[in-house]
């Protein structure tokens, strides 16, 4: 038996787990494993507290790590809200936080409801603010914060390549480059590149490649900050790039917008008042893919 402490991320027999525990030689967590248009979260119920906050950082750096454990873009700890119905507490899987996550929140509010912690219509506590939730069956559609911090035609230069970008920040910050066909885009390169780029500085942003390909439709692919690499699906790139997208008269609402995964995310909202009122939703499917239970030891 190993003396490091290590989460390993295996589905557990109640053999091993009752061995584990009884000998007294670790702790188990259950967990649920869940995909939002293939953005993959480790869900995991922390109202009776299971971890301490100093923990959670290392452990989500380990338990996110598809080599050698259970593999995920992110961590979501259930916590208690005195302000919604639940909060979360969100981990990218190399342990930094993040203020909102899209996929994130519809992956929560199905399990919340599953789990009989809230209600099919619910609230639920982000660091980007109280957003609102709808379930029915695997479609979970959320109301989110309102759009900030927009920009425009920004000129960013990388090794002889030159890209205009806008941004906008739905809960978490985004930078949309519009293509002709996002698959011959070197989206780790040209994503990580702009992430990273002075003009983001110093938190840098998340970086999707647009392509338009209907009245009101759009394919994305999205370099996510924090996972530092391309993922299937982000919830707030998708409303990031149809907001944009409709502010130059690309698309008009609601957008349909097909992601890496395969799914097609519905986006609705009005301009009319002004993007700085603007009431956004994001509609799509939330599937539990398994639940386990971790064993550290």
């Amino acid at each position: 038996m190993s003396e490091a402490k290590i989460f390993r991320g295996y589905l557990a027999s109640y053999k091993e787990i009752n061995f584990i525990v009884n000998k007294g030689l670790g702790m188990t967590i259950r967990f649920t494993k869940m995909s939002g248009s293939g953005n993959d979260f480790i869900v995991i119920d922390n109202r009776v507290p299971v971890m301490d906050d100093d923990k959670k950082r290392d452990f989500v750096r380990r338990v996110c790590d598809r080599k050698m454990s259970v593999g995920a873009d992110g961590v979501i700890f259930v916590e208690n809200s005195e302000r919604a119905d639940i909060k979360w507490d969100f981990y990218n899987d190399d342990g930094s936080s993040a203020e909102m996550c899209g996929n994130g929140g519809r992956c929560l509010a199905r399990y919340a409801v599953e789990n009989k912690m809230a209600p099919t219509s619910m609230t639920l506590e982000t660091l980007a603010g109280i957003i609102g939730a709808e379930v029915k069956g695997d479609i979970v559609k959320i109301k989110l914060t309102t759009p900030e911090n927009l920009r425009q035609d920004i000129a960013v230069d990388l090794n002889g390549a030159s890209f205009q970008v806008d941004s906008l920040n739905t809960g978490v910050p985004h930078a949309i480059v519009y293509a002709d066909n996002v698959e011959d885009v070197n989206v780790k390169e040209a994503g990580n590149g702009i992430r990273f780029h002075s003009a983001f500085a110093p938190a840098g942003t998340n970086v999707n490649f647009v392509q338009k390909v209907g009245e009101s439709a759009l394919k994305i692919r999205t370099y996510e900050r924090g996972v530092e690499d391309e993922t299937l699906a982000c919830g707030t790139g998708v409303v990031a790039s149809a907001l944009l997208s409709t502010l130059k008269n690309k698309v008009q609402p609601p957008v349909a917008v097909e992601t890496q995964g395969g799914d097609i995310l519905k986006v609705d909202f009005d301009l009319s008042s002004g993007l700085e009122s603007a009431v956004v939703y994001l509609e799509g499917p939330a599937r539990i893919a398994f639940e386990g239970t971790l064993v550290e030891y």
